[in-house]
């Protein structure tokens, strides 16, 4: 039966919001997302409010909503955002009927286990479809460091979600070494999304600066990873070269630890990256796994490149929890 849904994707910076069309076990169609500013609203609940203004007509009463932080008692405190959020009053607070909320990396592993080829664009290893069967292991730099990891097994598929972003930071040659030195001064411990994320390529920029005595003269991070993209500076280059070597070592930690056959390149980081990844040290840095360097080498490794991973994953998540368990109860 065919039916609408809210889809909400909230990450530390923007929740984003959409109608989700899902039918038979599938997501139909996306409306285009509305992004809000989440400094400019107190809490979840009034960026709802201000999201059903905007909508114009009345909100659907099931909803699909991703958090950028772990799911798991009655108190969820985003990792780099403000807002509190109590899973026991959410119906209540946001007048539905039901809902599914999953960490906003399990809605990428449920995003691409659903989504077509079409959307997979090749990175580097064999060149050919993620497996139907085996693990997969995704990694996201955005605002923080995403990941996840979707199990699929004759036809079924399950999301595990992690918090991998999180792990030590392992530095691979001198440069990094002192990358991870200079670091060790700034914070109490250095993890990985202190490196791989959005303000990660700031403190890799900052630290280069600072080795190589020359000033920083791009503060604003926005800034810095357009110039960054574009290569019209060097110091900043220099930073997006070492920022796409630690992705690479990362990515192919993910998949050591996880015994993958698979591996996705997400997040908004990892899709403005398309273009980028493909031309710099990052499939050198993910098969350099010493013994295991001809197995990692059979790993392919993509880019998803749906333009609503998150948004589109909710929904997939809320037909998991709901609409498939009902289609199974019915058949049985």
């Amino acid at each position: 039966m065919v039916k609408e849904i809210v889809v909400m994707d909230i990450g530390g910076t923007h929740a984003r919001f959409a109608i989700a069309t899902i039918d038979a076990g599938k997501v139909v169609s996306l409306t285009e997302e509305t992004t809000l500013k989440c400094a400019e609203h107190a809490s979840l609940a009034l960026a709802w409010e201000a999201y059903g203004r905007q909508l114009g007509r009345p909100v659907p009463r099931k909803a699909g909503i991703a958090v950028a932080c772990p799911v798991a008692g009655d108190i969820l405190k985003m990792t780099n955002n403000p807002w509190v959020i109590q899973p026991s009053q959410l119906a209540n607070r946001l007048d539905l009927e039901n809902f599914v909320l999953v960490n906003d990396f399990g809605a990428v592993g449920h995003a691409v286990a659903q989504v077509g080829s079409e959307y997979m664009q090749h990175l580097c290893g064999p060149e050919r479809d993620l497996p139907e069967d085996g693990v997969i292991s995704i990694i996201g730099p955005g605002t923080g460091l995403g990941a996840a990891c979707v199990l699929r097994q004759k036809g079924h598929y399950h999301v595990m979600e992690t918090e991998g972003g999180h792990i030590d930071f392992a530095p691979l040659d001198s440069l990094e070494d002192r990358i991870l030195a200079a670091m060790r001064e700034r914070f109490r411990r250095v993890s990985v999304e202190r490196i791989v994320s959005g303000p990660g390529l700031t403190n890799i920029y900052e630290v280069i600066a600072e080795l190589q005595d020359m000033p920083i003269t791009l503060k604003d991070n926005r800034v810095l990873w357009t110039t960054a993209i574009e290569g019209t500076d060097t110091l900043a280059s220099a930073a997006l070269e070492r920022f796409c070597l630690s992705l690479g070592a990362v990515a192919g930690d993910a998949a050591l630890s996880h015994k993958a056959t698979g591996v996705v390149i997400a997040g908004g980081l990892g899709l403005r990256l398309a273009n980028i990844l493909p031309h710099s040290g990052f499939a050198e840095r993910f098969v350099a796994k010493g013994r295991f360097e001809t197995w990692m080498s059979d790993i392919p490794v993509k880019i998803i490149t749906h333009p609503q991973p998150g948004l589109y994953g909710a929904a997939a998540a809320y037909i998991s929890k709901f609409e498939n368990s009902n289609q199974e109860a019915t058949k049985t």
